[in-house]
């Protein structure tokens, strides 16, 4: 849309206002009964894709031997009675006893049935409950199963899939409501300070406010058609409130300059639609654009991030585009009203005090000495991205949550009482066109399990063919001589859980962690390993499922980074009329993008601020970090190039002068691009007080990427790159010059429409 097209709708708009704050009225009251269901009706999974070699082995140990994703495990532990004691067993059989007869619980396996569910220290146990329901249906029967387990004289807590979901909403819904306390209180005195009038600061906060309820209503909605990731949650209000509160905040300043300048409301509100409405509409295209790209993924996870930030980010536009000017139409000069008592800048003052305010005196200094400016910095950024080569990606297990929480408690007891490998063992999925216990072909078997146990990464293997390490070929081959009457009782157990038809499972105990690197390259060695003769292997786990996952994801990086790198060029080309400015706008963007990467890294998977944050080191960072914060991020540190670059350029098509046009260009946005940018760091900076890790993350690396772009990249590399490039800056192919005259959208296209600033 042309300056024009902006000038006539704003100049409509302030028209029509009643009509429209009373349709986004009724679309509040619509919306609001609804939004506070938006948990309960969000999921805590999305992280699996059905093609995955991982998932495709979960599908067959699913259906051919009952493995549960939904098991629930009770862990009993005492720190007097062990685990063989009558009362530690008559505890176990007590407590589980109410839990075997609901109609959700397919098997119980107790500690009493497995001896190697039972800890080397001999005082801590679990049971495994198999649910036939899915993980994610935690909230059908996981009341049901706390009621009917019975307090016994064990300390007895849960862990697993559907707990650590239930958790997950648990600490979300704690997280949001604790981020919202932080950031309200501290985001209403930055737009007090900022606009010197209550009434000027209340606005952006009714934006806001609007655009996420009737957000969270539509995600309630969309929940009911297509599955939603409650990690999305915190993202929409994140990005709900920032990005509602910083176009507001654009906007109302542009619409007062006005206002003050020619006492014309219709013409304020006109013109501030035509001007820093256009640049909010570029602007968040470019954060559009960005979260679209989430949605051409396989993760469910990542789609619904996708899909609810997308929402958002188009309810924050139609409101700053709509609502907004009605609003600022419908108060006129009392939005200044209710003026704080402290002295305040007038915001419409443009006239000479403009080149020697603070922004122009720095920018003047910058583009005196741009390579003394720009190599500094840009060695800054690039060092403050170097430890993101250090990074391990891994996938979210009960880490992410807080030590306090009970399926992370659960978690860490067993971790500790059984090993790091012990939950998460490397599942090999064997077919054949024959029973694996046939004569001919235990041989092979055996001698390829026998390599996986010599491997030092091993604890064990667990199978059929691993009863005993002194059993010979051929004793193994008179064991099972006839399959269907063994006659050792573990050996027939074994082969129970082991053994399916033409199918043989082996579970492959790492020594270490899940997402411990010599983990991962032991499961990249059993894939690279041809099985024997005539077998297909499929190799499933925790360990696998997180290659998988993490490889799918940047195996899809690049289509998602192509589309976003080319649909940013052609919006901002499209903004700044300039084929170089796009890709300067681009290349800085990284910059301050990859700083927070390297952050990431250092707090997270390195525990670098522990002790400030309370952070612990997760030795990884969760594998779609990186590509949602570039989704996000990427469009969001672009709206302070956008607003600034829109100022430069309705400067320099007025003089023609391009060091002149960023200095007064600097100072007419560098306040309020530092105001808003503030205000987007406390708001995602509350989110780094979350107990879910990955949601603290999230909140870190948006704060970081924000404050560098607004403050080093903005303030610094933007004055010396475009004083480098000179009229370069605004150089367009002759013909698309004259094309872009001829729509009246070219340089000097907007004068007649709009004032002289």
């Amino acid at each position: 849309m042309s300056p024009a097209a902006f000038f006539s709708f704003g100049l409509l708009l302030a028209r029509r206002r009643w009509l429209v704050l009373g349709l986004w009225t009724l679309a509040l009251l619509l919306m609001l009964p609804l939004a506070p269901r938006v948990t309960s009706a969000l999921q805590a999974g999305g992280f699996s894709a059905r093609d995955l070699e991982a998932t495709r082995a979960s599908a067959v140990l699913s259906d051919l031997f009952g493995f549960s994703p939904a098991a629930v495990l009770v862990v009993f532990s005492s720190d007097t009675l062990a685990a063989d004691d009558p009362r530690y067993r008559a505890a176990v059989d007590q407590a589980l006893a109410d839990v075997r007869t609901m109609p959700e619980v397919a098997q119980v396996v107790t500690p009493n049935d497995s001896p190697r569910q039972i800890a080397a220290d001999r005082h801590t146990s679990y049971a495994v409950l198999s649910m036939r329901s899915l993980p994610e249906d935690f909230r059908v029967f996981l009341p049901e199963l706390r009621r009917r387990l019975h307090p016994t004289v064990l300390e007895t807590v849960l862990t697993g899939a559907p707990v650590f979901y239930s958790d997950i909403q648990e600490v979300t819904e704690r997280d949001l409501r604790r981020a919202e306390m932080i950031s309200l209180p501290f985001a209403a005195l930055a737009l007090v300070l900022v606009f010197g009038s209550l009434v000027a600061a209340a606005v952006p906060g009714v934006v806001g406010g609007t655009t996420v309820v009737v957000t969270l209503g539509l995600m309630v909605l969309l929940a009911q058609l297509t599955p939603l990731s409650i990690f999305a949650l915190n993202l929409v209000t994140m990005l709900g409130l920032g990005l509602g509160i910083d176009y507001s905040l654009f906007l109302a300043s542009r619409f007062r300059e006005e206002l003050r300048r020619t006492g014309d409301l219709a013409g304020a509100v006109a013109v501030a639609e035509a001007t820093a409405g256009r640049a909010v509409l570029f602007s968040g295209l470019t954060v559009l654009l960005g979260l679209l790209a989430l949605m051409t993924f396989d993760f469910m996870a990542l789609r619904s991030i996708g899909l609810a930030g997308s929402l958002v980010v188009a309810l924050s536009l139609l409101a700053a585009l709509t609502l907004l000017p009605a609003l600022l139409a419908a108060l006129g000069p009392r939005i200044d009203a209710l003026r704080v008592p402290w002295p305040t800048r007038a915001m419409g003052r443009v006239a000479a005090a403009e080149h020697r305010g603070f922004w122009a005196r720095l920018a003047h200094v910058v583009m005196a000495h741009p390579w003394r400016v720009m190599l500094p910095v840009v060695a800054l950024l690039v060092a403050l991205g170097l430890p993101f080569l250090r990074v391990q990606f891994g996938a979210p297990d009960a880490t992410i949550l807080p030590p306090g929480v009970e399926s992370r408690r659960a978690f860490d007891l067993l971790q500790q009482r059984f090993g790091a490998g012990e939950f998460s063992p490397i599942l090999i999925v064997l077919q054949g066109d024959a029973s694996p216990l046939r004569p001919d072909n235990i041989p092979p078997l055996l001698d390829y399990v026998r390599r996986l146990e010599a491997d030092p990464r091993v604890e064990r293997v667990d199978s059929a063919l691993s009863l005993d390490p002194r059993l010979t070929v051929e004793q193994y081959q008179l064991l099972y001589r006839q399959p269907d009457r063994i006659g050792d009782g573990y050996a027939r157990a074994m082969v129970q859980r082991t053994v399916r038809g033409n199918t043989l499972v082996l579970q492959v105990v790492s020594r270490y962690g899940q997402t411990d690197d010599r983990s991962k390259e032991l499961v990249r060695q059993i894939r690279a390993t041809p099985p024997p003769s005539g077998m297909r292997a499929l190799v499933g786990g925790g360990t696998a499922g997180v290659l998988d996952y993490a490889d799918r994801l940047y195996w899809d990086f690049p289509r998602a980074l192509v589309l976003v790198l080319a649909a940013t060029y052609v919006v901002l080309f499209l903004s700044f009329r300039s084929v170089l400015l796009p890709l300067k706008a681009i290349a800085m963007n990284t910059l301050s993008l990859l700083a927070s990467y390297g952050a990431l890294v250092v707090v997270f998977q390195e525990g670098a601020l522990r002790g400030l944050l309370g952070i612990p080191a997760l030795g990884f960072v969760e594998a779609s970090l990186p590509i949602v914060m570039f989704c996000v991020l990427f469009g969001l540190s672009m709206d302070y190039e956008v607003f600034l670059l829109s100022r430069v350029r309705e400067a320099y098509e007025a003089s023609g002068d391009n060091a002149a046009s960023v200095a007064l260009g600097l100072e007419r946005s560098g306040r309020i691009i530092t105001s808003a940018a503030l205000i987007i760091v406390l708001v995602s900076g509350s989110f780094v007080f979350a107990d879910i890790a990955l949601i603290k993350a999230l909140g870190l690396g948006t704060a970081i990427a924000v404050l560098l772009d607004a403050t080093v990249v903005r303030a610094l590399l933007v004055p010396a790159t475009m004083r480098l490039l000179g009229d370069w800056n605004w150089w367009l192919p002759g013909g698309e010059r004259r094309r872009l005259a001829r729509r009246g959208t070219g340089l000097r296209g907007e004068q007649g429409i709009l004032p002289p600033s």
